[in-house]
């Protein structure tokens, strides 16, 4: 088979659709994967092993994309996410079989409708999009191999490494302060772990704000990673340490499609909880926390406690 799976939104959001590539590549190997991504996610989906092929969702020439789908030939799509655009492009495709779940209007331009009320939070986001395999793969065992994402790491492979990224992106409910992130550092300087802070492209003022509350002595022992490096690079370097801590956004999901230890943040509903949108690595690895926007301090001390505990393993 020839099946396009759609995922065309943000980082986390596509990191989250991978087990069901993974699913279909281990268990019908001769199908053919193409994946439709956001620019932001293109050159990593390139890096996939488990996928075959990349088509970029350019939502500033939408005939252009159309022209490549259409070359394609697939038998089948399948859409974890899906918007009018989306439903017209591959409506206009002439994918004979287009499967979505059964949500927004856009669900019209789709032949297999789903019905899964992923607002219930009844199971993971990973989960709701490994289950629409079931519409092509009746007979498909809904799992994958761990980690989700393999590595052959550029970076020195430094287990004894932490990385704090507490930038957000604007997508994510709860968060620590910049403040209390400091803290974490300062307790994880007291091992013998290195610690580095990690900030993306629109983290400029996080940035400032901790190097600026940093002691001269404490920016010699404290890595400031400016992380303007291919998201697939990013993905190593996070890969080649011990444990990543952030709030629940694109990073976080990189961290956890390498099994990569995570001490993780969420918004205290349960749309934004960790229910609906942990990580896909091991729940072993997952320390999970919902913070709500005047979280107390003995729930800081929780986090701190975890993080001591981790260290000390």
């Amino acid at each position: 088979m020839n099946l396009l799976i759609t995922r065309h939104d943000k980082i986390g959001d596509f990191v989250v659709t991978l087990p069901l590539f993974k699913a279909i590549k281990e268990q019908y190997p001769n199908t053919k994967l193409t994946a439709l991504v956001s620019k932001i996610n293109f050159d990593l989906a390139k890096e996939i092993e488990f996928i075959d092929d990349v088509i970029l969702f350019d939502k500033n020439n939408l005939n252009k994309t159309l022209v490549e789908i259409k070359e394609k030939k697939f038998d089948a799509s399948i859409s974890a996410y899906i918007d009018t655009a989306l439903g017209k492009l591959l409506f206009k495709s002439g994918i004979k079989i287009r499967v979505a779940p059964a949500t927004k209007i856009a669900q019209i331009f789709f032949t297999k409708r789903i019905k899964q009320r992923r607002s219930q939070v009844e199971k993971t986001e990973w989960q709701y999009n490994l289950d629409l395999a079931k519409a092509i793969f009746p007979n498909i065992d809904l799992s994958f191999s761990r980690p989700l994402i393999r590595t052959h790491s550029s970076f020195q492979a430094t287990k004894k490494r932490v990385i704090l990224h507490p930038g957000f992106g604007g997508s994510s409910d709860g968060n620590l302060s910049l403040d209390d992130y400091i803290k974490l550092a300062r307790k994880a300087l007291q091992t013998s772990y290195k610690v580095v802070f990690t900030f993306g492209p629109d983290d400029k003022s996080s940035k400032e704000y901790i190097s600026s509350r940093l002691s001269p002595q404490e920016k010699q022992k404290i890595e400031l990673f400016d992380s303007r490096i291919p998201l697939y690079e990013f993905t190593k370097y996070i890969a080649s340490s011990y444990l990543f801590i952030s709030t629940s956004t694109g990073p976080m999901h990189l961290a956890g499609a390498t099994n990569t230890k995570t001490i993780s943040f969420f918004g205290d509903s349960l749309f934004a909880s960790s229910k609906r949108w942990a990580t896909i690595s091991e729940e072993e690895n997952q320390s999970n926390f919902m913070l709500s926007s005047d979280y107390s301090k003995e729930k800081y001390k929780e986090i701190e406690n975890c993080l001591m505990e981790l260290l000390s393993e």
